[in-house]
């Protein structure tokens, strides 16, 4: 098939390259000239592990090809992506569709023939019947379909979730687009991939029900993590236990400072918005955005506390930087509130990042960024891990120390063992692991219950 992606964002940019894998005739689009112009040259506007040895190996078949013409990309496609942006608009958490709206505009005005018009990008409730009408005022509804088909990949393992997915989710309201969507996605359908067909509104509410429901199972597990602080037992046990019923699973139950980067924000918030419009509560959801903002700030509480109440005049240092590993994307990164709010309390900010040292020097002032992770955390008064970074998991720990001024380790990932860096010789904080004791205190800050426990038998 001959393949166009309106946008080489994120999405735009891995789904193009893993549709050109699959032998098809993939053309990239983007207004961006630089962006188009740095593509093209092989260098890459995002960090995603296996990404460019694809790109390079798809524009060297000829199967890829990026152009800032959308007229000469639509010449004679199948199938056309919109797969264009849309961020929350400020100061009101719905999805902002400009961008896609412009993209129907300008293809409708470039369409040749049939093709069906895939919605990729994550937009609200009945988008796709707004992108039907606005190409219909140009284009007969017969030269065209639109379909829902939501993309559902992870930063850092983005190319192995399209070629190897859980599911492929098709909406679709005409039995031509089905046709070409189920071609298109042949090659899964015979390794045997679920591939689901429903109507478009379904497709387009089931991504935000999905990302809404990971983000409400990463806010359960973090607020448990506190309960386990309190009561002097370890998360990762209870986790363990939840994980292993397959009615639960294990994926999305490790604590931590709470959830962040591209979707997750911004998609819970969006879902909010369809469900005001439509006059439908949605609390649990409501609670998880709440309980996630409020968690990101209490991190801040949790150093000033790990190091005697004060942190005024010590210096800090930070290790990961991005949401998560294995990504430079600093978007809604828990690093972010934690680094600003020591600031405010008085604290020097050193800071280290594998990946996303570029993005962060564009958000954070007056913080020191070191490519060395024992450089960034030489003569600091504590080190706090906020992105589990692999390379950070296998610091010598011995030699961390070394070069700190305090033997202060504060671990918002749990990405060491306690037993590991105690022996190292560091005073440790865990999320969900129980408080340490204080000098001068029996019982660490755990308060005594108030109220009769029943001992089971």
């Amino acid at each position: 098939m001959k393949i166009a992606m309106i946008g080489t964002g994120y999405v735009g940019l891995v789904s193009g390259t893993c549709f050109a894998e699959w032998g098809n005739e993939v053309v990239c689009v983007d207004k961006n000239v630089d962006k188009i112009a740095q593509l093209k040259q092989g260098k890459l506007p995002i960090y995603e592990p296996g990404l460019e040895t694809l790109v390079r190996r798809n524009r060297a078949a000829g199967r890829l090809s990026f152009t800032s013409n959308l007229a000469t990309a639509m010449r004679g496609v199948d199938i056309v992506f919109i797969t264009v942006g849309t961020p929350p608009r400020p100061g009101l958490g719905d999805a902002d569709l400009s961008f896609v709206y412009m993209a129907a505009k300008e293809i409708a005005l470039s369409l040749e023939g049939y093709a069906v018009v895939a919605v990729k990008s994550t937009v609200p409730v009945g988008t796709g019947d707004i992108v039907e009408k606005i190409i219909s005022t140009v284009r007969p509804s017969e030269s065209f379909s639109v379909v829902s088909n939501p993309e559902f990949l992870r930063e850092g393992t983005a190319i192995d979730d399209f070629l190897f997915p859980d599911r492929i989710v098709v909406g679709a309201e005409d039995d031509h687009a089905r046709t070409e969507m189920l071609a298109l996605y042949g090659p899964l359908a015979d390794a045997n991939t679920p591939i689901i067909i429903s109507q478009r509104r379904a497709a387009e509410l089931l991504k935000y029900a999905s990302n809404a429901f990971l983000a409400t199972k990463i806010t359960f597990i973090n607020e448990l993590a506190d309960l386990c602080e309190q009561v002097g037992t370890d998360v990762s046990e209870l986790a363990l236990g939840l994980g292993l019923d397959h009615r639960i699973g294990k994926a999305f139950l490790n604590a931590g400072p709470g959830y962040g980067g591209s979707c997750f924000p911004k998609d819970t918030l969006a879902l909010l918005r369809t469900a005001q419009d439509y006059g439908v509560p949605l609390r649990i959801v409501e609670e998880t955005v709440a309980a996630n903002e409020a968690r990101k700030r209490k991190m801040a509480l949790k150093v000033v506390d790990a190091v005697g109440g004060d942190v005024d005049g010590l210096t800090i240092s930070i290790l990961g930087l991005t949401f998560k590993p294995d990504t430079d994307d600093m978007r809604d990164a828990p690093s972010v509130p934690l680094i600003e709010a020591l600031q405010r309390f008085g604290a020097t900010i050193r800071a280290h990042d594998p990946i996303g040292m570029e993005n962060a020097a564009r958000i954070f002032e007056n913080v020191a960024l070191f490519d060395d992770p024992y450089e960034c955390a030489r003569g600091a008064d504590c080190v706090i891990v906020v992105t589990e970074w692999e390379s950070i998991r296998q610091l010598d720990l011995y030699r961390l120390r070394q070069v700190m001024r305090s033997p202060i380790l504060i671990d918002l990932r749990n990405a060491f063992g306690r037993g590991a860096a105690q022996a190292a010789g560091f005073q440790v904080t865990s999320i969900g692991r129980p408080v340490p004791q204080r000098a001068g205190s029996m019982s660490g800050n755990r308060p005594a219950p108030t109220h009769d426990v029943q001992r089971p038998l």
